[in-house]
């Protein structure tokens, strides 16, 4: 049995995905709660998403407890694989005897690094907010400032949000163990770090995105998307290899009109080709942050995809040489398993940590220098940053070495879920426990 927290308008989504699996049923439970946040897509972009709403929805998650666990006295399921929002699901679990697992959809660095702040808050021992420290007892001296982690573990004891994450913590320390959407060719001193000296239970059965590898499941990943899949094709198939830099923030991120224009102007003074993916859809209000004349002088040589792209169909394909992300831990996997080197661009969660796994250890990328942790808006990046970067992972002698780096990390992916790869192995010895507590 799964629990995860989709909010009703993506619902049908979720249904779709399950259904590619012949032997795949589901249930779902309705909630009904109109003062809750249920769906953080909802909010307007106007407004941004904020600590309130975020908070706001954890208390929607905790509404699902009486009805969850009535039915798992009907269905008695063999495990349970949930998110790491209800945080009392391990409390039903343990009631039941049931194995609970976690998945929270972060790498095993995230994990480590989670850890290492929970046992010994290294940023409560520095001066100020940009003052470089050491996660202690985490391999490879990663380095961090107070600035670029999360307010929820830099504000007071007593916030709502700081007492959430302790709950997460300690339900972690209560569950079966973790499932986690990674494979050990990837992050092996992480994974070993996790496993063997925190002494940790987990598997890394990933990348998913390379279980479903038809054009139709490409293009059916998330949303319906903006642009029609064969004018991209279309497109991409008229670029020469490795000469269209992919740029791309996620669902959440929401850039200011004058971050966008910043991006525009950088992208145009690299002379690279480019796909675009904006939030923002095309109307006479919002426009105003497209330089004057921007599409007419860049015809032929990008295109801009306003609302939802095919993000892994684009990726895979041979014009992409390079991916300009917010180092969500979906696109980051996608990315690497498509064999493609980053332009890093952090904005909130965990993705300061993702952003020094691309480029501290696997080397796989250049970074546009995001000092602060800005929720969904981000940290101010001007356009001559943005610039150097993009053309520092497309052109020259370094870009030539990530390129060859990544193609060689995209190898490993594929085959990790392939019969007999390290994913493949964990998944089928995760099935194997559970299996035996069935006799």
């Amino acid at each position: 049995m799964f629990l995860s927290s989709p909010p009703p308008s993506k619902e049908a989504r979720i249904q779709a995905s399950i259904s590619t699996s012949k032997s795949s049923t589901s249930l779902v439970l309705k909630l009904d709660c109109p003062r809750a946040v249920k769906n953080l897509d909802s909010v307007p972009s106007s407004q941004g998403v904020n600590l309130d709403m975020i908070a706001k929805f954890f208390k929607a998650a905790d509404l699902f407890q009486q009805p969850f666990e009535q039915l798992i006295q009907e269905c008695k399921p063999d495990c349970l694989i949930v998110d790491m929002f209800f945080t009392w699901a391990s409390d039903i679990a343990n009631k039941y005897d049931i194995p609970r697992l976690m998945f929270n959809g972060s790498s095993f660095l995230s994990l480590c690094i989670s850890d290492s702040v929970n046992v010994y808050e290294p940023q409560k021992k520095v001066k100020s907010g940009s003052e470089p420290f050491v996660f202690p007892n985490v391999p490879g001296d990663i380095k961090s400032t107070r600035d670029q982690m999360a307010v929820i573990y830099t504000q007071n004891e007593d916030d709502k949000l700081t007492r959430s994450v302790k709950k997460w913590r300690e339900a972690e320390l209560k569950s079966y163990g973790f499932i986690v959407n990674s494979f050990y060719e990837l992050e092996a001193a992480y994974v070993d770090h996790y496993r063997n000296v925190l002494g940790r239970k987990a598997w890394h059965v990933g990348p998913v995105s390379l279980c479903n590898r038809a054009i139709e499941d490409k293009v059916d990943r998330g949303k319906k998307p903006s642009v029609d899949e064969q004018k991209c094709l279309n497109w991409l198939d008229s670029k020469q290899p490795k000469s269209v830099v992919y740029i791309c923030f996620g669902s959440a991120v929401d850039f200011n009109a004058a971050q966008l224009t910043e991006i525009a102007f950088a992208i145009e003074a690299t002379g690279q080709h480019f796909i675009w993916v904006v939030k923002k859809e095309k109307s006479n209000n919002e426009e105003d942050w497209l330089p004057e004349g921007f599409e007419e002088r860049t015809e032929g040589k990008g295109l801009i995809i306003r609302g939802w792209a095919p993000q892994v169909l684009i990726l895979d394909h041979e014009a992409v040489g390079a991916f300009v992300t917010h180092c969500g831990w979906n696109s980051t996997l996608e990315c690497v398993s498509a064999g493609l080197p980053m332009v890093t661009w952090p904005v909130f969660a965990e993705q300061f940590y993702n952003e020094k796994l691309v480029t501290q250890v696997l080397k796989i990328g250049v970074g546009v220098g995001t000092k602060k942790w800005v929720e969904v808006v981000g940290d101010f990046v001007k356009r001559d940053a943005i610039e150097k970067a993009v053309k520092e992972i497309m052109v020259g002698e370094k870009a030539v070495e990530m390129r060859s780096r990544a193609k060689a990390i995209g190898e490993m992916a594929k085959r990790a879920v392939e019969e007999g790869g390290s994913s493949f192995r964990d998944l089928n010895d995760l099935i194997q426990q559970l299996s035996s507590r069935r006799r």
